[in-house]
């Protein structure tokens, strides 16, 4: 078995990448602490420079970690990587109060996550999820922005789905199983 730290305060994030790694013979533990922000559009970027600074401080273990954002079409992206900020400040009635009389609802949710490996080399892997913004908040499942996010081929909310249901399609499943073959590729399923 390959035990991995992953790099949050968020223990929502922790339980859902368990989930998520389930499948691959991968045991989660969460580091707190080294706290890396940068004002950068891009979130390939953004997780790159982390795991740039990270790297001093990885003690050759595999420290993972991410950053995610919903970006949103008609706003130009926003509010992408401040997507936290964003959530913090205005939540989720800010958001629904700026598409108000907006048709275009397109948006996607995005993932970049990355491996600071034990020999020091950096593994990035982007997953995407495309779908809509809802009229409404509905659902009481998930975190930040799940309760407006509709995916694309789904008529519920990220926040409507089970967890293993919204596990299977999201951003983040999609990026953290792209990492974990990659990482297990080179460096197998053993510690």
């Amino acid at each position: 078995m390959v035990k991995i730290f992953l790099l949050t305060s968020n223990e929502h994030k922790v339980n859902e990448i368990r989930e998520i790694l389930n499948d691959y013979n991968v045991e989660v533990e969460m580091v707190k602490g080294i706290k890396v922000e940068i004002q950068e559009l891009e979130l390939d970027e953004i997780i790159r420079y982390a795991a740039l600074k990270a790297k001093e401080h990885t003690l050759k273990r595999p420290l993972f970690l991410e950053d995610s954002g919903l970006f949103i079409r008609a706003l130009g992206g926003f509010p992408g990587p401040f997507s936290r900020y964003v959530y913090d400040t205005i939540g989720v009635r800010g958001v629904l109060k700026l598409m108000e009389g907006i048709d275009d609802r397109k948006a996607e949710f995005r993932c970049a996550a990355a491996c600071v490996c034990p020999d020091e080399r950096i593994i990035v892997n982007v997953g995407k999820v495309e779908g809509t913004i809802a009229l409404e908040a509905r659902g009481k499942k998930g975190f930040g922005f799940d309760p407006i996010f509709v995916p694309r081929g789904f008529n519920k909310t990220f926040a409507e789905m089970d967890p293993s249901e919204k596990n299977s399609i999201s951003h983040r499943a999609r990026a953290f199983r792209g990492l974990i073959e990659k990482y297990l590729e080179v460096f197998g399923d053993t510690e």
